[in-house]
């Protein structure tokens, strides 16, 4: 990733008020590039500061009439949408809309396209139905005939990112907690800074490339060690977690919806995640188009650069701080600071 990289090439983004597109936006327009953003609603976007560098289009991605005037002229479009609920319905859902939005990227000639998905294990045992719906859907988008990336990451550890949350909430709010035996599962986390290298470098991959990549930080820890370190980076006194063999992911969901701020349908479909190891099976995109600049984060960075926003008043504008503090396009129950003793 290059000051230059976009050289005036155009990039349309979904899901530009979402944790990670209202990141991208700004870091895709410092790179140079000219962006589209299709919305729903474009009185969402009116306060964010890039919204006069971007071309707002207001549509609905499931419409192909919609899409075809968002991807008209793009060069690369990045995928950004999926249900984060636990109502039923949502596999089949996105499944068509990730079809539409395939197909009317190669009516309109895209170059590429880049989806972020959730990093899984590499095995043919069952997934939760939110992980196995993203793997879905990446495999729909790389037979839609466009050369398509799709990013595989775990927990992305930047304030606002609902996983970084409900560490932060769980760590806060509990000095002692008992947990189910799979929060000692391994996992590969992420900053956000870094996912956002990823994003923009790989609009930059060969034509010929249409596949999956692992992206993750350098170190892979269980949930109780980042409860642990997360207390001590946050200057809060050790938590003492306690794992049981039996808590359904549905009663862990309702509980973290009961102990935190996390709304309990995005805590479902985090909760199921934790079900599975998500350790990167390979760095192959690192071969490609390079790592971070400087070397990824490590998780104590990470979270320092996390909480050092926290109790912004007024939050900043996404694009004038680091990608890793919370900003006014996050929702209310994210960032603050911790009360923790």
């Amino acid at each position: 990733m290059t000051e230059t990289s976009g050289s005036g090439r155009r990039a349309l983004v979904t899901g530009a008020t979402g944790y990670i597109g209202s990141r991208l936006v700004p870091t895709l327009l410092d790179e140079g590039w000219t962006v589209r953003v299709l919305t729903r609603d474009a009185d969402k976007l009116q306060d964010r500061r890039w919204v006069g560098r971007a071309e707002v289009v207001e549509g609905d991605a499931t419409s192909k009439t919609d899409l075809a005037d968002a991807l008209a002229d793009v060069d690369v479009a990045y995928y950004l949408l999926h249900s984060m609920d636990s109502e039923g319905g949502f596999v089949e859902r996105d499944r068509e809309m990730a079809r539409t939005f395939g197909l009317a990227a190669f009516e309109a000639d895209v170059d590429r396209i880049v989806y972020l998905s959730g990093l899984h294990p590499d095995t043919d045992g069952p997934l939760s139905d939110h992980l196995a719906s993203r793997v879905e859907v990446g495999d729909l988008l790389m037979a839609s005939g466009v050369p398509t990336a799709v990013l595989q990451a775990a927990i992305i550890l930047g304030s606002g990112s609902a996983s970084f949350e409900m560490l932060r909430h769980l760590t806060a709010r509990l000095p002692v907690m008992v947990t189910p035996k799979w929060l000692m599962n391994r996992i590969q986390p992420i900053a956000v800074r870094d996912v956002l290298h990823y994003l923009v470098a790989c609009a930059e991959l060969p034509a010929d490339v249409n596949r999956t990549f692992d992206i993750g930080g350098p170190e892979v820890l269980t949930y109780k060690d980042m409860i642990a370190r997360f207390a001590r980076i946050a200057g809060m006194f050790p938590r003492t977690v306690l794992t049981v063999p039996v808590l359904t992911p549905k009663l862990a969901s309702r509980w973290v919806g009961l102990v935190t701020p996390v709304p309990t349908g995005l805590a479902q479909p985090l909760v199921e995640s934790l079900l599975h190891e998500v350790v990167c099976h390979e760095h192959d995109i690192d071969d490609l188009v390079g790592g971070p600049p400087g070397g990824a984060l490590g998780f104590d960075q990470a979270v320092e650069d996390a909480v050092a926003g926290d109790g912004a008043d007024p939050r900043p504008e996404p694009g004038t701080v680091d990608p890793a503090r919370v900003t006014a396009a996050d929702p209310s129950w994210a960032g603050g600071g911790q009360s923790g003793s």
